[in-house]
């Protein structure tokens, strides 16, 4: 086995490292962990800024994950940012806090290096080794990557401005009430527009699969695994549009009791109304059944590269 790599990815809603080193041709996992910061808060605004109390639960997730690291001893370690930092006008201060605080250097990522990263951090999932069509959407807080491939290629890349915390703060400015069906409407519109005047392509070939990366598939799936009495590694990673739409039900509680759903992580709690009229507009738009879900995506993009 190699030495093993740490990659912090400093996320919209979390902050997520993952140790990996390569063994027998493929990446294997060390050791990941999430924290729920929520760097973002702010970003919806005309002129996107990161708050200071995100900014210091940034500082602390990135210090406490750093130490998580340690006991694997990796050879190398990346701190990547992406949309809310990339879009925020005071991102570079936050970069260089955490630089000058840890030693770091923190890497910004553009929308199409956040999207080849997450193309190649798929291309680690088993999943996808009998695959060689597919479209790829990663939902993160600030923006939703879009990503198409043919023959195992990527053909065709868009970042687009729908991440949940974004949407959140434009179609819900009160995350405490229940989502009103009119303002679900409005977003399912509003995302059906900006993917439309994208111009990606949303159709699959026969036989090409649509998946789905991200904090909002990997709460759904988990929320639909409790409901079923099973773990999320054991809930079924094949997530049925029809079976989303029976998670709607969280929008037309107030944000105390969705808190309380099995399997919805508490810090999801606020935007994941939001995240799942965003996820659903994606496949009407594109005539999917289902999207395939995966937690092989952007850290691991970047650990490949780091062990390449």
């Amino acid at each position: 086995m190699s030495a093993p790599v740490a990659v912090i990815d400093l996320g919209s809603n979390s902050i997520k490292v993952l140790v990996a080193a390569r063994r027998d041709g493929g990446l294997v996992a060390l050791h990941q962990q999430t924290i729920e910061a929520r760097i973002s808060a702010g970003i919806g605004g005309a002129v996107p800024r990161l708050g200071e109390d995100g900014m210091q639960r940034g500082l602390a997730a990135v210090q406490q994950l750093l130490a998580a690291t340690a006991p694997h001893a990796p050879g190398r370690i990346a701190i990547v940012a992406t949309s809310a930092v990339r879009d925020a006008a005071n991102g570079a201060e936050f970069r260089e806090r955490i630089r000058a605080t840890t030693g770091h250097p923190v890497r910004l990522l553009s929308g199409d290096e956040e999207a080849n990263l997450i193309g190649a951090g798929l291309a680690c999932d088993p999943a996808l080794a009998a695959t060689n069509d597919f479209t790829v959407f990663d939902l993160g807080g600030g923006s939703l990557e879009c990503l198409s491939f043919r023959g195992r290629r990527l053909q065709r890349e868009v970042s687009l401005r729908l991440g949940a915390v974004r949407m959140m703060e434009k179609f819900m400015p009160d995350p405490a009430a229940a989502f009103s069906d009119a303002a679900a409407r409005a977003l399912a519109d509003h995302v059906k527009a900006a993917l439309t005047a994208a111009d990606f392509p949303l159709a699959l070939p026969p036989g090409g699969t649509a998946f789905g990366t991200g904090g909002t598939f990997s709460a759904a799936r988990a929320m639909l695994a409790a409901r079923a009495g099973k773990s999320f590694e054991q809930g079924d990673p094949v997530l049925r549009v029809s079976d989303l739409r029976q998670l709607e039900f969280a929008g037309r509680l107030p944000l105390a009791e969705r808190r309380t759903i099995p399997g919805l992580p508490a810090g999801r709690a606020d935007s994941f109304p939001v995240a799942l009229v965003t996820v659903i507009a994606v496949a009407e738009l594109g005539g999917y059944r289902e999207f395939r879900h995966s937690a092989y995506n952007l850290r691991w993009g970047v650990a490949a590269g780091l062990l390449a």
